[in-house]
């Protein structure tokens, strides 16, 4: 009976399917129901109970699973514990990204951690979808947005401004807005999530919110679509100030109506648990946080963000 044996049952226990745990673990579906064979074999019980459609656990599993998922999370915290004393900075990242945010900004980043730690490899997810943890075999998301869900574990980057954005080149043929209402004569860009079309956008101007519903004739709900569409001069367009870093910093897009600010958000590195924090997850959330300081003290110095 082997260490990866135990990990094995707690992933099929965890999706009910030996099938699911294997494909999670990257392993054949033989080589996963051979691990639990062994386990039952070492314990002379069965752990689950299984049926032509479904597998549930037994008593007996229901009494053992819990004790072998402490004991792996001991030994699994001795273990990081140990390779942070030594400094040993290895294994796969695997990390959940939004699309303009993960394309255009983090993975220059993550490319100069891996020649800093080439021991370290990288997995990356690029999509605006919610992520689960487990059905997408990723360890961390970085997200705007602070986590929800209380079991959820997660280390704040920034805080992070929207700004109201437009080439150049769409205001010199469309003029610029000055207030909200003027938008009603504009192109709006729109974000799409869930199916559901983002054309309300709230501004406030240090005394009130205003709202305004805004009509366009484009939507995405691939947050870098709308971004290269803004580039382009297509239309108006609220976004993230760190998502438009580049093209706000080169002139490419310009800060419209700076005295109507859209809500600001947060920027999270969020984990699945307290015991998913590794020597490598600290190192990632530290760069993250200086290489967005430095983007946000740059925008401040051209005064692309005011106050």
């Amino acid at each position: 009976m082997l260490l990866e044996d135990f990990q094995v049952i707690l992933k099929v226990a965890e999706f009910r399917s030996i099938t699911a745990a294997a494909t999670n673990l990257d392993m054949r579906t033989a080589t996963a129901s051979a691990a639990v064979k062994r386990v039952e074999a070492s314990l002379g019980a069965e752990l689950f109970v299984r049926t032509t459609r479904h597998l549930r656990l037994s008593s007996a599993g229901e009494r053992y699973l819990p004790q072998c998922e402490e004991a792996l999370q001991m030994l699994e915290k001795a273990k990081m514990n140990m390779r942070e004393e030594l400094g040993i900075i290895d294994g796969e990242i695997r990390i959940a990204l939004s699309s303009d945010l993960g394309r255009n900004v983090v993975t220059p980043w993550l490319d100069e951690f891996l020649l800093d730690y080439p021991d370290v490899s990288l997995r990356s997810s690029i999509s605006d979808s919610n992520i689960d943890f487990y059905r997408d075999s990723v360890d961390m998301a970085l997200r705007y947005g602070s986590p929800t869900d209380a079991s959820m574990y997660g280390f704040k980057i920034c805080d992070v401004p929207r700004l109201l954005c437009a080439s150049p080149e769409y205001l010199a043929k469309y003029g610029t807005p000055s207030e909200p209402d003027d938008l009603l004569e504009h192109n709006a860009l729109f974000y799409q999530l869930h199916d559901i079309l983002q054309n309300e956008w709230l501004f406030n101007d240090g005394k009130e919110d205003i709202k305004v519903k805004l009509k366009g004739n484009r939507a995405s709900n691939d947050g870098d679509l709308v971004r290269r569409w803004c580039v382009a001069g297509k239309g108006v367009a609220i976004k993230s100030c760190l998502d438009m870093a580049d093209d706000l910093l080169t002139g490419k897009v310009v800060n419209v109506m700076a005295d109507y600010k859209p809500t600001s958000t947060e920027l999270w590195l969020i984990c699945p648990s307290r015991q998913s924090i590794t020597p490598t997850v600290r190192l990632l959330r530290d760069m993250l946080r200086e290489k967005t300081e430095q983007i946000l003290i740059q925008m401040k110095d051209k005064e692309i963000l005011l106050g």
